[in-house]
């Protein structure tokens, strides 16, 4: 089997898991297929550490300033928590963009570093320089084939329960054992920085309306003010302080979308005491006022 085949039978399998457009949960908890028959404006997202694997069509996700691109027989991995912009940019109702994005799980990663899949350089890697939570990679054939073989238990539901364990298992296996090994790992080692990085994120985003000191912040992962501000930059492409504002507004747009909220009661749900500021700051984000950015939405 070559990944072009892989690819089309997996696509096969996301167009038939799909009951429409967008993205939709499965029987297998970590798994989610998407769909989209044409290019979309872009949208503000927070991606949770995943892995998200394209089979037909193309996409860029922009992170801070920066612009990533990835299409079929290649993947984009997240290892922490991160607001990004994204877009599908290749797709029609003949040929429909088509993702599988897999969970990734850091307790799953602990066991296998400390299992020792990792050896040599790669090994070394993981104490050194601290690499961008968000980077695309090639798909390899073993890679490829284990996530196949997840998506194809979705035929089989009864074997579920007893087979995803051991295929999650491999598919995390496999991204340690690629190019980009080292990169993952760091999510599982306490000592390595993206793992402070994370602990500090999951911080921030466990209430996002109490005020935030970037100093205490640094103090809770056992860094400096400057080693914080430093590393963390280099993990999100951002400053803890634009990281939480793209947060805090991220959010703030899937609170007044799902739950109807108006824009001052948001504001104070995700941390600004001034409705007046969270509207001009929204403004710049987004490209118009809370509601009628929102009215725009529904209206699509």
């Amino acid at each position: 089997m070559t990944i072009t085949t892989q690819l089309s039978e997996l696509a096969a399998l996301i167009d038939r898991y799909c009951s429409g457009e967008g993205i939709h949960d499965t029987a297998i908890t970590s798994l989610q297929v998407i769909k989209s028959s044409s290019t979309n404006m872009r949208v503000p997202e927070v991606y949770a550490p995943s892995l998200c694997i394209i089979v037909q069509g193309s996409k860029q996700v922009m992170l801070g300033e920066e612009v990533l691109q990835y299409s079929p027989s290649q993947y984009l991995a997240a290892s922490v928590d991160l607001p990004i912009v994204g877009q599908v940019i290749t797709a029609s109702k003949a040929q429909p963009y088509l993702c599988v994005k897999v969970d990734i799980d850091s307790h799953l990663l602990t066991e296998l570093v400390a299992d020792g899949v990792l050896a040599g350089a790669a090994a070394e890697t993981t104490h050194g320089e601290t690499t961008r939570g968000l980077f695309v990679g090639a798909l390899d054939m073993a890679l490829g084939d284990a996530v196949l073989r997840l998506v194809r238990l979705l035929e089989s539901p009864s074997d579920i329960r007893i087979l995803a364990p051991t295929f999650l298992r491999e598919i995390h296996y496999r991204m340690l054992q690629s190019q980009h090994g080292a990169t993952i790992a760091q999510m599982a080692m306490p000592d390595s920085y993206m793992h402070r990085v994370a602990t500090a994120i999951r911080a921030m985003r466990a209430d996002l309306a109490r005020p935030i000191r970037v100093n205490e912040l640094a103090e809770q992962v056992s860094m400096s003010a400057s080693s914080f501000h430093h590393h963390f930059r280099l993990v999100t492409a951002m400053s803890p302080l634009q990281y939480l504002k793209c947060l805090r507004l991220t959010q703030a747009r899937k609170i007044m979308l799902t739950e109807r909220c108006d824009a001052a009661t948001t504001a104070y749900r995700v941390g600004y005491e001034s409705p007046s500021q969270f509207s001009r700051e929204y403004s710049r984000m987004f490209g118009a006022p809370p509601m009628r950015d929102v009215q725009a939405l529904r209206g699509r």
